[in-house]
């Protein structure tokens, strides 16, 4: 084999990437900040499995997220399995089989890895790791409100500065353009201008409908600061299920308006991409001082609603451990929740790791560690006899060494 056929065993496939000290240990820290807050709030922690059925996986919401799915073939079952690109999904599965019987509302907290297909622009990691929260059951403004209050105290809890909240109402355009009965080739054209914020492709995409082009104009004018723009939507003539659709919009903003008055609230209710499967107000958060989404979230059916008619929901039987996937088919139930990016939270963060790292001498009894580590520190225990103390300790990257057996800063 010659020099240049030798494996590189450091390189990884784009968008993976090896996570060192310190940033995967604040990342660790900053997800139990996290987790902390949503156990404090009564949402219980599941854990679901990293690959599973396909069918069950990329059912009800996670259709949208099959192109993002790596597909293997399961050897023991001979059926066809994915990995999960998303978890929000496996927690809808959770809810409406295994725990189909709870008491609702459901309140459930996760914490783990995804891998996608491919990254995006915006987000160009295919690995991350997610921690979010559901709230399955009700269907309200209310809900709503919690779950965005919710996400920006996990993330304030963390540190997070000059968190800014943009509300979305991802069906509004589908519920105009259904009202105005347009064709299928025009509500793409004008997708495609509404994502552009052109407000001139937004006039020639309608083309002989033309007559509809103030009125999606000013869905774009609506676009910005929340107070103002929500004032400019609710001044539209819309039809009545996008009527409906901006009232919750407006009791969601004052709900968190009342409890977060510093909160940045900004509107965009004709974004909708990434938010493929939800069903209303939905959200996603950034920080002013940070690149990309730190999370998003939003109102969704969880379950699988392609044979609903047909199910009698009495009878759904709860998924074994080894069950069929399908198992819980038909229900659909309402909710809402989010999912925060840890990698993007972490780099926002303003925490510091817990403890500081104290060197310990060669020969240093290991029962004697205990004590420098009930006092806050993270004990190294030096193993080269020869070494200079101070010397080695800030070789090991330690803040403190022992003198004379006191911890002392180095």
């Amino acid at each position: 084999m010659s020099a240049n056929d030798t494996p590189h065993r450091g390189l990884l496939p784009a968008g993976l990437s090896d996570m060192l000290p310190p940033e995967a240990a604040l990342e660790a820290h900053a997800m139990e900040r996290v987790m902390g807050r949503l156990a404090a709030h009564g949402y219980q922690r599941v854990k679901p499995p990293l690959v599973e059925f396909e069918e069950s996986l990329l059912g009800g919401p996670g259709a949208a997220l099959a192109k993002d799915t790596f597909r293997l073939m399961d050897p023991v079952s001979q059926r066809m399995m994915g990995v999960r690109p998303d978890m929000t999904v496996q927690i809808a599965r959770i809810a409406v089989t295994r725990l189909r019987d709870a008491p609702r509302p459901l309140r459930l907290s996760y914490a783990g890895n995804v891998i996608r297909v491919r990254g995006s622009q915006l987000r160009p990691e295919r690995q991350f790791a997610q921690a979010g929260a559901e709230l399955i059951g009700p269907d309200s403004a209310d809900a709503d409100a919690e779950t965005i209050l919710l996400a920006v105290e996990a993330l304030r809890a963390v540190g997070v500065a000059n968190l800014s909240v943009d509300l979305n109402l991802p069906t509004l355009v589908t519920a105009v353009c259904r009202s105005l009965a347009l064709p299928a080739v025009t509500v793409a054209r004008l997708r495609r201008a509404l994502e552009r914020k052109d407000e001139d492709a937004v006039r020639r995409s309608l083309g002989a409908a033309s007559a509809s082009a103030d009125l999606f104009v000013g869905l774009l004018r609506t676009v910005g600061p929340a107070e103002p723009g929500l004032t400019a939507l609710q001044a539209l003539d819309l039809p009545e299920d996008a009527r409906a659709e901006a009232d919750r919009l407006e009791a969601v903003m004052l709900l968190v308006r009342t409890a977060a008055p510093d909160l940045r609230l900004t509107i965009d209710p004709v974004e909708y991409r990434g938010l493929e499967y939800q069903t209303g107000v939905s959200f996603t958060f950034y920080a002013l001082d940070t690149r990309g989404e730190l999370g998003r979230g939003g109102r969704y059916r969880a379950g699988y609603p392609e044979d609903e008619a047909a199910a009698d929901l009495s009878v759904v039987p709860i998924a074994s451990e080894t069950g069929p996937a399908d198992a819980g088919r038909g229900r659909t139930v309402p909710a809402t929740g989010f999912t925060l990016y840890m990698d993007t939270v972490s780099g926002a963060a303003r925490i510091q790791l817990p403890g500081q790292r104290l060197y310990v001498p060669p020969g240093t009894p290991w029962n004697a560690l205990a004590g420098w580590q009930a006092q806050g520190f993270l004990t190294v225990r030096g193993l080269d006899a020869g070494a200079e103390p101070a010397t080695e300790a800030r070789r090991l990257g330690c803040t403190h060494t022992l003198v004379d057996g006191k911890p002392t800063a180095i």
